[in-house]
Parts: C-alpha cells; structure tokens; sequence
C-alpha cells in the first residue's frame, strides 16, 4: 500500500515537472524587426472571434493562426497594405480595426452621433412637455374636503 502511494506521487511529479518549467514560447519570428511589422499589422486588424481586440491582443486560435499568415506573407516580400488589403478582401470591412469612412460604413461612424442626438432631443421634449403641463387645480368642494380630511388626522392623535 505505502509502496503504491510512493509510485502515484513519483507519477505526479513526473506529469507536474513540465508544466512548473513552462514559460511563454518566444516570438516566433527570429528578426525582431519582422516581429515588430508582424505587430504593426496586427494592431490594424481585429480579432474575428473576440471582435473587441485587435489580433496582436487575442489569444484566439484564429488571430494566432492570422499572425502567423502576415509573419509568413511579410517574410515573402509583401507590404503591409497588401496584406491589410488581402485581409480586406477575404473577410470584409470589419476585420479592420479602425474602418474607413465609406457608404457601407457610415452607419458605423455616424451612428453613435445619431443616437446621442436623438437622445438629446427626445430628453429636451420631455423637459419641455413637463413644463407646458398645466398645474391641477382643485375646486372648491375638493378644497373644502381636502380641508376636512387634514382636520379630521390634527384631532387625531
């Protein structure tokens, strides 16, 4: 029995080693100048899978997958705007980060525009339909009533 117990943990130990020696793998590209264009790239475009990051950010397999294709284009020769211009073609406006200003995007641009203005004029019609509102006014048998009820709880105590 003791002797199982020695095995199991001589096995944990075993599978554990790795993981406590394990640090972030290295850029994958040997020139750092390469690394850096692979990043200036990455920073332009956005993560497919995450959407709210750019591919240089995102740990996603597919943004690992899509530096690894600009590492491999850039290293063939081609420019960074052929390859922002590749990936453009493949996937659409919407892998740029920061899309261009153009009919299929201008609801994107303008749209928050639109809606804070919208806002602002709905919350300036409310204010002002609140004002214009009329005070209520009572008659004289409500007010005559109303003066009874507060009579009737001051005598009670």
């Amino acid at each position: 029995m003791r002797r199982n117990g020695w095995i199991v943990l001589a096995l944990a130990v075993w599978v554990a080693c790795p993981v406590a020696f394990a640090t972030q793998a290295p850029n994958s590209a040997a020139d750092p100048v390469l690394e850096a264009r692979v990043m200036a790239v990455s920073e332009e475009l956005r993560c497919l899978v995450c959407q709210n990051e750019t591919i240089a950010a995102s740990h996603a397999d597919l943004a690992v997958d899509l530096r690894k294709q600009i590492r491999t284009k850039l290293s063939e020769g081609q420019s960074e705007r052929q390859i922002i211009d590749f990936m453009v073609e493949r996937y659409g406006d919407f892998v740029r980060y920061r899309p261009p200003l153009n009919a299929t995007t201008v609801l994107l641009w303008l749209g928050p525009f639109a809606l804070l203005l919208a806002g602002a004029f709905a919350l300036i019609r409310t204010i002002r339909g609140r004002q214009k509102q009329t005070p209520l006014t009572l008659s004289e048998a409500d007010r005559a009533r109303a003066r009874q009820l507060l009579a009737d709880t001051d005598s009670h105590p």
